[in-house]
């Protein structure tokens, strides 16, 4: 009979097998905090206020706010005597931005090891009597989003997207400080996202019409500027990042090919525990499997819906697996290697994660067609995604806590059975206790990779949130050790089980000074079943006799 490699493995073996391990984990850390710069950037641009002399004639033309002769006419400010010589109205200006801007005299371009790019704005609104606040104001934009590239000409820019999209201000200012010269401390608003930063260059134009038989743009204050910032990943991040996973790949994937050859030459047929590791690696292969190379070359603008999708699918196997990991050892558990016995778990799990490609569809699935959607544009629908991310931090606590009880359960149980070793010969005592240290120390590391990966997924959904909910000075950083090492943890833990649950072909057998009657029963005792629950089976079989 065969059992599991954690169970035959010698520890000498096993200890340079650790070893290994954890100086591999040790590196993910090491790279993500000596080597990967932070993770993402944020390029700070303020609006250009361009004058459309047209008078809304010209709805294809395009302002640039810089380019030698192709710059649009601008105001350097409102107070300008320009705007009350040529009475210039508010529906002659658009706020126009080139990302990215320049810097040291010289234009810069945006780099495809970017990724991706987020846009969120920030007014400038100043206190005027003459111009209240209203109560609830929402501002109404006319924006377009144009392209191109070096080798294209100054002025020849593609349109990617035009919208006429509407956000509500959050605007506030302290009684005292109502004064001409102050301003409004406002939110920061949603703008576009968009999921490949493909092209060199891009520009943005805004209008803010103001129409009063429509009472549009009425009480929103004055205006006297307005800033984008665009965040995207660090190039020198995704270079990191997609050596990693580029190595990890081709690491994992021959050991999960090996772990499903060695359970094909078992006479038995594959069980619960070990169908479910191949359809964690299986999952974690495929999040390793280096598509964003692909957008070094093609134009992916769905890479962020699929990164993200991706992404889910590892949780949800990920807490499944814990889920059945954890039971199947359950000593006093009778009814194992069925997945009915955990349908409740695994359908709170599932419905978890539906919830969250439901979300995530909702917005990004959109934004491939409109990337100036945003659900956090309404109060209704910011209430609904803060809710959503607020449910989900909830719902991962609560499953650790759960997760923690049914380890705790374990531990308590094995504590109790392991009365019974006292009894047994010096031989058999050692090897199965052995057999116990390995087990709870298997126990304790996947605990301390579910801890690890709550925290992330809690911190990964408040940075997605954190420039569409509030101010900038809130926004929450992660570090790149924190990010790389997370990622290293997943795979130096699957895999390490892999390997350690792998089926073993060798079968151990303890020899004592013992009759020879009693050395048969010996043998027949400790030898290793076909499943990996032998040490609990063992266990529940002596504490009977």
């Amino acid at each position: 009979m065969t059992g599991v490699v954690l169970e035959t493995l010698s520890w000498r073996k096993l200890s340079v097998l650790g070893t290994c391990l954890l100086i591999a984990l040790v590196v993910f850390f090491l790279i993500g905090g000596l080597i990967a710069p932070a993770p993402s950037h944020v390029l700070s641009i303020l609006g250009t206020k361009c004058i459309d002399r047209g008078r809304h004639a010209h709805k294809k033309q395009w302002f640039i706010p810089r380019g030698g002769p192709e710059s649009c006419q601008s105001l350097s400010s409102f107070d300008d005597p320009k705007v009350a010589l040529e009475q210039i109205s508010p529906n002659q200006i658009v706020f126009s931005f080139w990302i990215p801007g320049p810097k040291g005299g010289k234009q810069l371009d945006m780099s495809r090891w970017f990724q991706n790019v987020i846009a969120v704005l920030q007014l400038e609104i100043a206190y005027d009597e003459n111009h209240p606040m209203s109560d609830d104001p929402t501002l109404e934009m006319e924006v377009k989003l144009g392209y191109r590239d070096m080798e294209d000409g100054p002025s020849d820019w593609k349109l990617l997207a035009e919208s006429v999209v509407s956000r509500k201000l959050g605007c506030t200012i302290e009684e005292e400080q109502k004064k001409p010269q102050n301003h409004y401390k406002c939110n920061i608003l949603p703008f576009f996202e968009l999921g490949s930063c493909h092209y060199d260059y891009y520009l943005v134009n805004i209008r803010i019409p103001v129409h009063e038989h429509k009472s549009t743009n009425l009480g929103i204050g004055k205006l006297q500027d307005i800033w984008l910032f665009a965040i995207s990943q660090t190039g020198g991040f995704t270079k990191v990042w997609l050596s990693l996973k580029t190595v990890m790949f081709l690491l994992l994937l021959p050991c999960l090919v090996w772990f499903w050859h060695r359970i094909m030459l078992l006479e038995r047929g594959p069980n619960l525990l070990e169908r479910t590791l191949f359809s964690l690696g299986i999952a974690l292969s495929t999040l390793n499997l280096p598509l964003e190379w692909l957008t070094l070359w093609l134009n992916m603008p769905f890479m962020l819906l699929l990164s993200d999708i991706r992404q889910g699918v590892f949780y949800a196997v990920l807490l499944s697996f814990w889920l059945i990991f954890v039971g199947e050892h359950m000593i006093d558990q009778v009814d194992r290697n069925r997945v009915s016995t955990y349908w409740k778990h695994l359908a709170a799990v599932g419905f978890g994660c539906l919830m969250l490609f439901v979300f995530e569809m909702c917005e990004r699935g959109v934004q491939l067609k409109n990337p100036f959607f945003s659900i956090w544009a309404t109060k209704i629908g910011t209430n609904l995604a803060l809710g959503s991310v607020i449910l989900a931090g909830i719902a991962a606590c609560l499953y650790f806590i759960f997760l923690c009880y049914m380890i705790f359960k374990v531990f308590r149980t094995i504590s109790v059975k392991k009365t019974v070793l006292p009894h047994m010969s010096t031989s058999r005592r050692k090897y199965y206790q052995g057999l116990i240290y390995r087990f709870k120390f298997l126990m304790l590391a996947t605990l301390v990779c579910a801890a690890l990966t709550v925290i992330f997924f809690i911190i990964s959904q408040v940075s997605e949130g954190q420039w569409k909910w509030g101010e900038e000075s809130q926004a929450l950083e992660y570090t790149s050790a924190f990010f790389t090492g997370v990622y290293g943890m997943w795979n130096v833990y699957v895999f390490g089980l892999l390997c350690l649950y792998a089926p073993s072909h060798k079968t151990k057998q303890i020899i004592d000074d013992m009759t020879d009657n009693s050395l048969e029963e010996e043998v027949q005792l400790t030898q290793i079943p076909s499943d990996s629950s032998q040490l609990s089976s063992f266990l529940k079989k002596v504490a009977h006799d």
